[in-house]
């Protein structure tokens, strides 16, 4: 199967499907700094290649917003490999009434479709996808977002345990603010910074922590470079430990070494993670001082003092 002309991108797609993608305009909610794909008007964009997301509500929504975004004879390239919503590729844009071709490569599901499905459809992928407040969770949420219809039970343990802090602070991988809901209960807290990569985590973050001293940055944690989050009082964390759906234990030891390096001497880390990822070892390297707070149904809480 020939690709047409790729002129905008919806995430990375592996460099041996599509090349080198990096110079398109980018429309994934996981890039700092991109476009959205839920603001942009009907039939306004050319040629889009998609990875798919692997959730089901989120892929159908986003393949929606892109066939709505499209202009009549523009193409969508959408693909994901196999185990992580590939297989699924075909039954979601025949279930928005698109005709299409399908083809197979480095273990992913190929879609190539210009037909633009059918509008009843495409309105129910989208509303079914968009931000909606849930009442059991008193949060406003997004499916594809981080724990997005539950509380993350190690959330729950942190929150459970956190004591009063004060000062200034970050909150690393902020989600949809849960853990600075608890932070900021503390009058003592005099600004809390909400850090997150995800865009739609982030507006819902906006919509749940109504608090003039909270300030929200969308960013990879892994890479944070502003020099105000620097000599901070506190930092409280539940890392991710997936990307792209695969198990990545790297992710939270860059997330405690972020952590590391924007507290002042004194300042503490409040850490949160599956008992079975080895962070010990990093926190101690970064750490003068590393306690085990608790370990409860499958979680451990660290508090790192710098």
């Amino acid at each position: 199967m020939n690709f047409p002309e790729l002129l905008n991108a919806y995430g990375a797609p592996p460099l041996e499907i599509t090349g080198d993608l990096s110079r398109l305009p980018q429309f994934s909610p996981l890039t700092p700094g991109a476009h959205a794909l839920d603001e942009a008007a009907p039939r306004s964009l050319d040629t889009l290649v998609m990875l798919a997301p692997p959730g089901t509500i989120e892929r159908r929504a986003a393949l929606a917003l892109a066939l709505r975004a499209l202009k009549e004879d523009a193409c969508l390239v959408a693909l994901a490999p196999k185990d992580k919503g590939g297989s699924r590729l075909a039954g979601d844009l025949e279930s928005l009434g698109c005709t299409f071709e399908e083809s197979s490569k480095r273990h992913h599901r190929i879609c190539i479709t210009r037909d633009k499905g059918q509008a009843d459809k495409i309105a129910q992928a989208i509303a079914d996808g968009a931000p909606r407040f849930d009442e059991e969770l008193g949060l406003w949420t997004q499916p594809g977002v981080f724990s997005w219809n539950r509380i993350d039970p190690g959330s729950a343990l942190l929150v459970a345990h956190l004591p009063d802090l004060s000062g200034r602070g970050l909150d690393l991988g902020s989600g949809l603010g849960v853990l600075s809901h608890a932070v900021l209960r503390s009058p003592k807290v005099s600004a809390l910074t909400l850090v997150e990569l995800d865009a739609r985590a982030l507006a819902c973050s906006r919509r749940n922590v109504s608090d003039g001293r909270a300030h929200f940055l969308q960013a990879d944690a892994r890479r944070l470079t502003d020099a105000n989050l620097k000599a901070l009082d506190f930092v409280v964390m539940n890392p991710p430990f997936h990307d792209g759906g695969a198990e990545d234990k790297s992710l939270g030891q860059s997330f405690i070494k972020t952590a590391a390096g924007a507290l002042r001497k004194g300042g503490a880390l409040y850490a949160v993670a599956n008992r079975h990822l080895p962070y010990e070892a990093v926190l101690k390297e970064h750490f003068r001082r590393v306690n085990l707070v608790a370990e409860e149904a499958g979680f451990k809480l660290f508090e790192a003092v710098a």
